[in-house]
Formats: structure tokens, C-alpha cells, sequence
């Protein structure tokens, strides 16, 4: 999990003139708020233990989203969010205890060979494929981004979506990602404390373009976190998870 130094979680008004666009609206960069019930939300939601399928209010613990794939099943979370876990299920656009576009059984984990090997912080992303519901998949209820990579670090400004423990709504963020080594890019956002791991950092184009984790498992403060630069490792382990139905 995303370690964190402090659990405060600072919420504030839309004010600032300085204001981005990433996934799908404006905000100042940098300032976390309560994430609206949109279109692109609905594709984020959290990872519950399967014994807590019904009730998953106070029991979610890592972040997901909907990618898209040839199968329509496919989300990505970070690696540490999947390792060493028994059955979990996926509940999209998750709000107040509620699962408005169901609960989805994880079916398949697809961890790189990097993280299983050594847990090594480089290769914390990872993707679950998750069981068809009345013949649908995942992706036919909610839609799904497309996962990126190769992209440049900070190029344009991206939107994180994740859910703290300590809440039953997800949190939003928009800013500008930088470089924090050749392998790991971090991005300032308040308020991104534990629960948050996973969180897909998703540009104007609908691009998975980092995932929440990487570096000390995401960030040691609420306030600055991390994900791996997405590249070769990320698009072989995306195109062997893809390829399964």
C-alpha cells in the first residue's frame, strides 16, 4: 500500500485561475477534490477482498481502472496491490457503500517478472482480468481508457482518480507530473493517502499514461506520489493480459 507519513486529507474549493485539463474536466493544477460521478470516474473503482464483495463500505484497499482490451475485462492497478492476496473482486465507480455498475470477480492477475522476481519498485504495475457479468464485460458498462506507454514524463498535464481508505468517495487531482529518475516520474497532489495505490494518472487523451505506486510503493506523504514510467516491460505485460479472454 501507499505508505503515508500523515492521514490528512485536504479537500478545496475550486478557486485558482491556473487550471489544466486531464480526463474529464478543468481544475486548478494541483488541488485535490472530491471526484465528480462523470463518465470517466465510473471507469475507476476499488479493490475489495471477495469476503467483503456485499459490503465493501470500510473494506476497499487499493485503486483500478478500466483499460481497454480485445476481451473487454482488463483493469490496472499497481503490482502491490494484487501481490500476495487471496480472491478479490473489483467494484467500479464505487460511492458510499454503493456498486452502481455492479461487483466483478477477478478472475486472473498478470504480474511482470520484475516484481514477482524481486519486488522491484521499477516494475509496480500489474493487471487483473475480471469475469464476464450477463455476458458483458467490464468495459461494455463503464468504457475504459487506453493504457500508454512510451509517453513522455510531464508532457501534459494528467488527472489522478483514487479512493483513500478513510473515505467512501473517490478524490481527483490535476497537475503535471516530473521526473524523479529515469525509471520513476511523481507528480504533487494533496490528499492521495493509503487506498490510493493504483490510481491511474490519465492525460487529455484517455491515457493511462502512470499508475500509482512504484517508488517507496507509491509515496511516503499524502501529498507527492509516484508511479513507474510505463515502457517495455508495461506494454509486454499489457499485451499478454490482453490477450486473455
Amino acid at each position: 500500500m501507499k505508505r503515508v507519513l500523515s492521514l490528512a486529507v485536504v479537500l478545496v474549493a475550486l478557486t485558482s485561475a491556473s487550471t489544466a485539463v486531464a480526463d474529464d474536466g478543468a481544475g486548478p493544477l494541483g488541488v485535490t477534490v472530491t471526484a465528480g460521478a462523470v463518465a470517466g470516474s465510473a471507469r475507476v473503482g476499488v479493490l475489495v477482498p471477495a469476503g467483503r464483495a456485499a459490503h465493501p463500505a470500510g473494506a476497499h484497499f487499493c485503486t483500478a481502472s478500466v483499460v481497454r482490451a480485445p476481451y473487454r475485462n482488463l483493469v490496472v492497478t499497481a503490482a502491490h496491490c494484487l501481490d500476495g492476496r487471496g480472491e478479490l473482486v473489483f467494484v467500479p465507480g464505487y460511492r458510499n457503500g454503493r456498486a452502481p455498475y455492479g461487483v466483478w470477480k477477478v478472475k486472473r492477475r498478470f504480474l511482470p517478472h520484475g516484481w514477482v522476481e524481486g519486488r522491484r519498485e521499477d516494475s509496480d504495475v500489474a493487471f487483473a482480468v475480471v469475469a464476464p457479468r450477463g455476458g458483458k464485460g467490464v468495459e461494455d458498462v463503464v468504457g475504459g481508457y487506453r493504457f500508454a506507454t512510451g509517453t513522455a514524463t510531464g508532457a501534459t498535464a494528467v488527472t489522478l482518480t483514487g479512493y483513500p481508505d478513510s473515505r467512501e468517495t473517490p478524490v481527483s487531482c490535476t497537475n503535471k507530473p516530473t521526473v524523479h529518475s529515469p525509471t520513476q516520474q511523481r507528480i504533487v497532489c494533496p490528499g492521495f493517502t493509503g487506498g490510493t495505490s493504483g490510481s491511474p494518472w490519465v492525460n487529455g487523451d484517455g491515457q493511462v499514461v502512470g499508475v500509482l505506486g512504484g517508488h517507496d510503493d507509491g509515496g511516503t506523504t499524502p501529498d507527492v506520489s509516484y508511479s513507474v514510467v510505463l515502457r517495455a516491460e508495461a506494454e509486454r505485460l499489457y499485451r499478454e493480459a490482453a490477450g486473455d479472454p
